[in-house]
């Protein structure tokens, strides 16, 4: 089957369910069979990625290409969290991401960077930092679903997208729970980076590696801050926002330059 009309099909699912979750707001209503078209969405991706990476003996490794297996990766997690977590509502935000990834790469399919040529050690390293990056995606769009829900409590009456979500505690909690299963993965990607790659600090690296550093630190000390001095609220939102920033820019950052700009492999 030609693999272009699977992520056809797959962007209608992530429509529609983007549509009924918004539906859901405007009821004021919280529905979680909102998320069923959702789930064929994320498994027809699935299926698309696969195909594709058959065809070209590979993970399809270029910018457009990682960019929609992130965000596949990214709406699984949702999915599967909020089997158990509120938190099915942040696919309005995640999903329309993933309909724009997975379009771009049937605009612009790359073949030239497959992921075929790395070992096993690069693989580690690279799949790692990929469920790091999801992992820590949602925390941050919980991060601004928290800081919009605090501050429309101060208002009477809130609007209705804060009557369909959880208590700000719950939320909160949640992203608590989501940055450290974020960092504990980031930590295993950058501990396999520094094994297995010689020269991590390579010219075309090096910023990479830098602000991915930085990124930790500002994980760590956020969940250092909440364990030792019960950080919440703003504080969290803005480290957790800060923190994702660098991790977007040591990612995105590089290969937009590396690749669409400079046309570096």
């Amino acid at each position: 089957m030609n693999p272009a009309i699977i992520g056809i099909l797959s962007i209608c699912c992530y429509s529609g369910s983007t549509l009924l979750l918004s539906k859901d707001i405007v009821d004021e209503k919280s529905q979680y069979r909102s998320t069923y078209p959702g789930w064929i969405a994320v498994l027809l991706h699935f299926i698309y990625t696969a195909i594709v990476s058959v065809q070209q003996d590979g993970l399809d490794f270029g910018f457009f290409g990682i960019g929609s297996t992130i965000t596949s990766i990214i709406a699984l997690l949702l999915l599967m969290t909020s089997l158990n977590k509120p938190i099915e509502k942040l696919g309005i935000a995640i999903f329309p991401l993933a309909i724009l990834m997975l379009a771009l790469t049937l605009l612009f399919p790359d073949q030239e960077h497959s992921l075929h040529r790395y070992g096993w050690q690069m693989a580690t390293h690279i799949f790692t930092s990929i469920i790091a990056f999801s992992l820590l995606n949602i925390a941050a769009l919980q991060a601004i679903f928290l800081a919009i829900h605090e501050r429309q409590l101060r208002k009477h009456p809130p609007r209705k997208i804060i009557l369909t979500l959880p208590p700000l505690q719950t939320m909160e909690a949640l992203l608590f729970q989501m940055i450290k299963a974020g960092v504990i993965f980031l930590t295993i990607s950058l501990i396999s980076g520094f094994i297995f790659i010689d020269n991590l600090f390579a010219q075309h690296l090096a910023h990479k590696t830098v602000l991915s550093i930085l990124a930790w630190l500002i994980f760590s000390a956020l969940l250092f801050g909440r364990m030792r001095y019960g950080w919440r609220g703003q504080t969290a939102t803005k480290w957790t926002l800060a923190g994702f920033i660098l991790l977007l820019l040591a990612y995105f950052g590089s290969k937009l330059v590396l690749e669409l700009i400079l046309n570096i492999d």
